[in-house]
């Protein structure tokens, strides 16, 4: 992975933890997807979307092969 770039990161867990309580599997994948294309639109840069895209398909060693 990446550098960490959190400012908070156990209270970022918390919250995203928190997030999924009640919810059903198929609430959780639909919320999943509704929070990552949120979160790409804040980020705004597709090289960077790509990138985290990248990361994320290979278990967080940026590999993209």
């Amino acid at each position: 992975m990446t550098r960490q770039n959190l400012s908070a990161p156990d209270e970022i867990y918390r919250v995203l933890a928190r997030a999924y309580d009640g919810l059903s599997e198929a609430e959780s994948v639909a919320f999943d997807a509704r929070l990552v294309i949120v979160l790409a639109n804040r980020v705004g840069d597709i090289e960077t979307v790509r990138e985290a895209i990248a990361i994320a398909r290979h278990g967080g060693d940026g590999r993209r092969d």
